[in-house]
């Protein structure tokens, strides 16, 4: 090498990369090590092997997993003893989950995540050895209604959220309960409805579309398929008027029952059921002529 310059720029990459060997800390600089790790702080080689980085092996030299969150690293087991999931890793990948030191400087180290996928395939079905059911108020009383304990029917190890749910995963009795999580909708064609009757309409499948059965009141006939407006005037789907066709008159209506001995004509379809002229399916299901 004729050319002094490259020798100048030869020797001072040499210098640089030896000094990374001697001061590590000071040049590369990936933050300080957590406080636990304080005393081995300047002892870069006890967790890193020269040229290949942080080796899991160095790890568990001072932390075996077996006892990892049931003892500390000098062998006293620990006052409270914390999830014991080491135990149940497919192998031991320490930096998989674990990063030393507190945050990026030059080397761009960060924090990482826990990962599911890390533990042994039986374990990551097994929810319940890591986590509590939900018992907060807005989600405690619905994990409570489930017919077993079955995260992964909504929940992926991938994360808690999003969720898919499906009410056929609810006890029978709690599946029929809607108003225990629901709020009952406060329009106006709700309101005639009890409170606890949402399946007459609805199903645990989807909210729509929903099936409304007009005939458990008044059988639209092919007389009577008329718009709502006819007859629930005012846009009060509570009450009813059959006096909005032009044949219904309150005096005509009066009279024709008057001769049947029927004085009481403020409900129609007490016995106009179906919408027919003699009223005798309604008076059956009413319970005779009752004027009263």
């Amino acid at each position: 090498m004729k050319n002094p310059w490259l020798w100048g720029i030869a020797l001072l990459l040499a210098a640089i990369v030896a000094a990374c060997f001697v001061w590590p800390q000071q040049l590369v600089a990936p933050g300080p090590v957590m406080p636990a790790h304080r005393a081995i702080a300047q002892d870069c080689f006890a967790c890193h092997a020269p040229l290949r980085g942080a080796s899991a092996a160095r790890c568990i030299a001072c932390h075996a997993p077996a006892r990892i969150g049931l003892f500390t690293v000098a062998g006293t087991p620990l006052p409270k003893p914390s999830i014991a999931f080491h135990q149940q890793l497919q192998k031991a990948d320490c930096r998989g989950c674990h990063s030393d030191h507190a945050g990026p400087a030059l080397a761009g180290h960060g924090p990482t995540l826990f990962r599911h996928q890390l533990l042994q395939p039986a374990v990551q079905a097994h929810c319940a050895g890591c986590h509590v059911a939900p018992a907060g108020p807005r989600l405690g009383p619905l994990h409570k209604r489930f017919a077993a304990a079955n995260c992964s029917a909504c929940h992926s190890i991938a994360g808690w959220q999003p969720a898919r749910f499906d009410h056929r995963l609810l006890a029978p009795a709690a599946r029929a309960a809607c108003v225990t999580c629901h709020a009952r909708p406060s329009g106006a064609l709700h309101r005639g409805f009890g409170a606890t009757n949402c399946a007459t309409c609805h199903t645990t499948s989807a909210w729509e579309p929903a099936s409304f059965d007009h005939d458990r009141w008044f059988r639209l006939d092919g007389d009577h398929k008329a718009a709502c407006a006819t007859c629930h005037t005012g846009g009060n789907l509570q009450r009813y008027t059959c006096y909005g066709c032009h044949e219904h008159q309150p005096a005509q209506m009066i009279a024709e029952h008057r001769e049947e001995g029927i004085t009481n004509i403020g409900n129609c379809v007490r016995c106009h059921r179906s919408g027919d002229d003699d009223g005798s399916e309604g008076r059956r299901e009413a319970g005779g002529d009752d004027d009263s």
